[in-house]
């Protein structure tokens, strides 16, 4: 239980993103050593609002509520993580589940789609989703309106696994016509989010529902999507993690349909039964794509293996930051987000060593971390450009690559 409290606590910290967590358990060893650490790191860099760590009671309330749901909680540092997930660089380092874990353990596929779809849509969604479910594959979808509720509908019709991926709390479904669903799903599937127990899902919760999404599945079928679509973020983080991309054709004069005809012009693997996708997933295993694999495993080695020294023992473990090297290493940034791997070549220093400075400066709230892992400055000075930047800023992203790709 205490794993669990300090895992969480810092999970629950202000500033603290996914990346973060993983670069101060690597730094530290483990997530109590972290917490320990958190105050003089926010002393250290003199910030107008110091970081304030959740109450441990507030973190076992939380706990206890889910529990009380039915539900659990998985760490980075529990066997039973998604193995899919934690090949990920920006995966979350908790997450809460409702339901049947043992669906983690199958191969699975992604369905997703338009909320607005049209009736072949949503039949095509559910066949699809039924005929993948007699093969022994789960169904990950996101529980919105349209194709993906076709979808995990079509799985629960034949008795099968589905994973519903959530924006908000697991006491909070959304949207709210699918609450049934989602207790259908949470008895005879599982229900996933990262959100915190009351967390009602705002615009910005969904483009990061989504990354889980493509991350949970070998590949990610796309039914019906304009071009300026949620759906097309998940299908870009799909590509972004090494999945496969699926996608039904559709009518050129169906506006709902651009995004996906579009996604096969780039090279989408064109689908129109479960045919089409076993033989990309057959005793296929999920490897980390080559431009994320260098940071990942920097970051990563406390949670993947033994540590080859003792655990941190005080702030002179940690390697000794250069003079003024965070000076340089905001110098070196601007607004526009630039990979972290770029940042330690021009910086001439030690990987562990930047890494150490770059995580003290997100945590002062100097820079930002996008969710394909790149690094920018933050905007401190005018306040509607940082409030933009930090509600919009990962779906319009997403979706400028995937469109310009």
């Amino acid at each position: 239980m205490n794993a669990l409290i300090h895992c969480l606590r810092l999970a629950r910290t202000d500033q603290v993103g996914p990346r973060t967590w993983r670069r101060l358990v690597a730094l530290y060893g483990t997530p109590e050593e972290a917490l320990k650490a958190l105050p003089s790191l926010s002393l250290k860099k003199q910030t107008k609002h110091p970081l304030t760590l959740p109450p441990i009671d507030h973190i076992k309330r939380e706990i206890e509520a889910t529990y009380a749901l039915g539900g659990s909680l998985l760490t980075l540092l529990d066997p039973a993580y998604p193995a899919l997930l934690r090949a990920l660089p920006d995966t979350p380092p908790v997450i809460s589940v409702l339901g049947d874990i043992t669906c983690l353990t199958h191969p699975a596929i992604s369905i997703v789609g338009a909320r607005n779809a049209s009736v072949q849509g949503l039949r095509l969604a559910e066949s699809l989703a039924t005929e993948l479910t007699e093969q022994g594959i789960v169904i990950v979808s996101g529980l919105a309106r349209g194709i993906d509720s076709s979808a995990h509908r079509g799985t629960l019709y034949r008795h099968g696994m589905t994973i519903a991926v959530i924006a908000g709390g697991l006491d909070c479904p959304y949207p709210p016509e699918n609450a049934k669903l989602q207790e259908q799903i949470a008895t005879k599937g599982l229900v996933i989010t990262e959100a915190p127990l009351g967390t009602v899902p705002q615009a910005r919760s969904f483009p990061r529902r989504n990354r889980l999404i493509a991350g949970l599945s070998l590949g990610c079928v796309v039914i019906e999507a304009s071009l300026h679509s949620g759906t097309l973020i998940t299908a870009r983080m799909a590509l972004d993690y090494g999945r496969d991309l699926f996608a039904v054709p559709g009518s050129p004069l169906d506006p709902r349909c651009r995004g996906s005809n579009n996604l096969l012009r780039q090279g989408a693997i064109l689908t129109e039964n479960a045919h089409d996708i076993l033989p990309y997933i057959v005793h296929k295993t999920v490897h980390t794509p080559q431009k994320q694999k260098t940071e990942q495993q920097k970051l990563d080695i406390s949670l993947t293996s033994p540590p080859l020294s003792p655990p941190f023992q005080g702030q002179n473990s940690l390697p000794p930051l250069e003079d003024n090297l965070q000076t340089r290493l905001v110098n070196l940034l601007s607004f526009t987000p630039i990979p972290v791997d770029d940042l330690i070549q021009h910086s001439q220093c030690p990987a562990p060593v930047v890494l150490t400075a770059l995580t003290e400066l997100e945590l002062s709230g100097r820079i930002t971390s996008t969710l394909d892992g790149r690094v920018s400055l933050v905007e401190q000075t005018e306040n509607t450009i940082k409030q933009f930047r930090q509600h919009h800023s990962l779906s319009r992203l997403a979706l400028s690559n995937l469109e310009s790709s």
